[in-house]
């Protein structure tokens, strides 16, 4: 019976460890944490040292999949507004030239339009940088071979490290049986277990110093290539930014300096009613003004203008010394109202 229940507890304790294992093996993160000394201070330094730089190197390549994710998103969202942008562009050119009379509105269609095709052609230019500057150097290194050895290095030391973990509990069994049974037998198995714990630990210098080198030059690598294509980002979308700024920029000032011209040009013309009764009333010129063309009226400040016609632009139709034009209506002031049956068509 007693030698059942031993093996019993032996059978418990093998199952426990396998199942610890599995659990181990799938909760790790490639290398497993242990603040177990194993066989040093040395080693459990390498060690502590690699889970520092596997994790690092985790970190920086999670850190460079969501830069990609973000710049994957950005690109297809730029081609859908290029796509919008042009079609608008395509239907302001042919609003204004389909309506291509003299009002401002055909006018700032065609010049939007036209800015249109530029900004679309900055937006193409912007998805380029992302494309070949930020996502085709990222996911080279995120599929990278070096990256993948170096943590392949890793995780071999750490399963050696575990192995000689367990090493050094099958020599600390060993010693005890040595103690309990000193035969030939069991001095023998603790020699080749003693013996095995060296080889592991000889192994385990050699690979811990190549797998921690391998490591630190990926971090490094990956420190400065994520830099750089974070800057390069940022200046392509600066880039971008001020040059669609200075495209809407001289279009706006075109937009509104052809609104001023409209708005502060004289009328063409008022549709009088024979039959109506015009009246007519003198102003006093209280600054002066240069027409700049056939169609309006100069004069000096204090010249006397007998107004005649008024418009809602704010130009009004007068004579001025026998000459007859439109001038700003914000540029003279009401003196006297005269009905047109006493004009006599000049004013002395």
């Amino acid at each position: 019976m007693d030698a059942l229940r031993k093996q019993a507890s032996k059978l418990r304790e093998q199952v426990a460890k396998q199942q610890q294992a599995v659990i181990k093996q799938f909760s790790s993160s490639g290398y497993e944490s242990s603040d177990v000394v194993v066989i040093d201070e040395v080693e459990m330094q390498r060690h502590h040292q690699l889970e520092k730089l596997y994790r690092a190197t985790r970190a920086g390549k999670d850190f460079q999949k969501e830069i990609v994710k973000a710049a994957e998103t950005f690109t297809a969202i730029g081609y859908k507004h290029i796509e919008t942008g042009t079609k608008l562009s395509e239907d302001c050119c042919k609003y204004g030239a389909e309506n291509n009379s003299d009002n401002i509105l055909s006018k700032a269609a065609s010049v939007y339009g036209d800015a249109r095709k530029h900004v679309e052609k900055e937006h193409e230019e912007l998805n380029r940088l992302l494309s070949t500057q930020v996502l085709d150097p990222l996911r080279q290194m995120i599929n990278g071979v070096p990256l993948e050895d170096a943590r392949h290095l890793a995780q071999r030391y750490s399963r050696m490290r575990q192995e000689a973990e367990a090493q050094r509990e099958e020599i600390a069994r060993r010693q005890a049986r040595v103690r309990e049974a000193p035969t030939a037998e069991q001095v023998a198995k603790l020699h080749a277990a003693e013996a095995r714990m060296q080889e592991l630990k000889a192994n385990m210098a050699v690979l811990g110093k190549e797998a921690a080198a391998a490591l630190a030059a990926v971090e490094a690598q990956q420190q400065r290539l994520t830099f750089q294509r974070l800057v390069a980002m940022v200046e392509g979308e600066k880039t971008f930014h001020l040059r669609v700024a200075a495209i809407l920029g001289e279009i706006e000032a075109e937009m509104v300096s052809d609104r001023q011209k409209k708005e502060s040009a004289p009328p063409v013309g008022i549709s009088e009613n024979g039959t109506e009764k015009t009246m007519y009333f003198l102003a006093e010129a209280t600054h002066p003004f240069s027409g700049e063309s056939e169609k309006e009226l100069s004069f000096s400040k204090g010249d006397f203008v007998v107004v005649r016609k008024g418009s809602q632009s704010g130009w009004s139709e007068g004579e001025c010394n026998g000459i007859a034009g439109w001038f700003p209506s914000a540029y003279v002031e009401k003196r006297q109202r005269i009905p047109s049956s006493n004009m006599a068509g000049e004013v002395y």
